[in-house]
């Protein structure tokens, strides 16, 4: 069971590894000498942090991590979440709970450390509302991925593209061509029903998401003002403001693009600076939209003439390698990034006026 308690007012700073059933506990005292070193069942948590005096218990930001520092802030406490791979560090020889857990506690108490906030449940339940598209937009591409397949294992050869999904279902479903010929035999038509109503289905799920965050986003003032930037639309305007929820925790807008992992990885020393491609750290959802914007932004920029348009024009005229598109785009995002970063945190809105000659 480990070091048991003995001094419950000593206590200043805990360390706290979660765990679906049996969490382990690393507490110390202000002088950083253990107090208490052991093993709570899930039912045992509540109670054992009741009985401690006000204090800083600090967990990895991980699964059911804002369940439990909602509890803990309502009894009292600081609670303070730590990324993982800022405990990882800490982690002494072999890995276990125990060890988990005075990692926890260490890296908590290190001059400059990093937290994330504790997010309430409406946030979570807005993020949550962009994870469930995520995964339902994966599972119609897969879909509309097989019934092509199957379709072209008969000679029928549809275009490849969403854009072209109700052409594909038509066919699926009616089995006629553009000219009113079969193509499609009943048998075939027949197995293929099921991917069809799925797809439906699918579409019909992601409409009404879709509904629900522009809703949201007429709703929130600074997703308003976010839209205003070429390549944010709606779903990553709404993206953004649910996870940034304090971008003053940000110094400058480069540091907010590093945290989308948008900034180049450095591998520098003896004063030569050496940068690579980006690091693709932090959060990979927001970065994803961002990079899909901005080649949609360099896709239509014709009949634009504003800054950034003609910034993104100029990059890519310059650029003379076989990726320059896509090596554009990513420079894009990270623009857009920061652009984002200064209306979050100086109010305004972005101007699309033309730039004079």
């Amino acid at each position: 069971m480990g070091k048991s308690i003995r001094n419950l007012s000593t206590v200043t700073r805990v360390g706290l590894d979660l765990a679906k059933r049996v969490f382990q506990v690393h507490a110390v005292d202000a002088k950083g000498e253990i107090a208490a070193a052991r093993k709570l069942a899930r039912s045992q948590l509540i109670p054992f942090f009741a009985a401690l005096p006000r204090c800083m218990v600090a967990m990895e930001a991980c699964s059911s991590a804002h369940h439990w520092g909602r509890a803990l802030i309502e009894l009292g406490h600081e609670v303070r979440l730590l990324p993982p791979a800022h405990v990882k560090p800490y982690v002494r020889r072999n890995k276990n709970d125990a060890a988990d857990a005075a990692a926890i506690c260490e890296a908590a108490g290190r001059p400059g450390q990093r937290f994330v906030p504790v997010r309430s449940i409406d946030n979570q339940a807005g993020l949550m509302r962009h994870r469930a598209r995520e995964l339902l937009a994966g599972q119609r591409t897969a879909a509309l991925n097989a019934l092509r397949s199957h379709l072209a294992e008969i000679g029928v050869v549809a275009p490849q593209g969403a854009q072209h999904a109700y052409d594909l279902k038509r066919l699926a479903a009616d089995g006629f061509d553009d000219n009113g010929e079969i193509v499609v035999p009943d048998c075939v038509r027949e197995a293929l029903r099921p991917l069809v109503g799925q797809i439906d289905a699918l579409d019909e799920a992601i409409g009404a998401i879709d509904k629900a965050l522009a809703a949201s986003v007429k709703a929130d003032e600074t997703a308003r003002r976010l839209m205003t930037i070429p390549g944010v639309g709606p779903v990553t305007a709404s993206a953004i403001t649910a996870t940034i929820q304090d971008p003053s925790a940000f110094a400058s807008g480069r540091e907010f693009s590093a945290f989308l992992g948008l900034t180049p990885r450095q591998s520098s020393t003896g004063g030569k600076e050496r940068l690579g491609r980006i690091t693709k750290m932090g959060d990979r959802y927001l970065r994803k939209l961002l990079v899909v914007g901005a080649c949609a932004t360099l896709r239509h920029r014709k009949g634009h003439n504003d800054a950034l348009r003609r910034w993104a024009s100029g990059m890519l005229e310059r650029k003379t390698v076989k990726y320059k598109f896509k090596l554009t785009a990513v420079a894009l995002a990270n623009k857009v990034a920061r652009i984002v970063f200064v209306l979050m945190t100086r109010g305004g809105q972005y101007d699309d006026r033309p730039v004079p000659a």
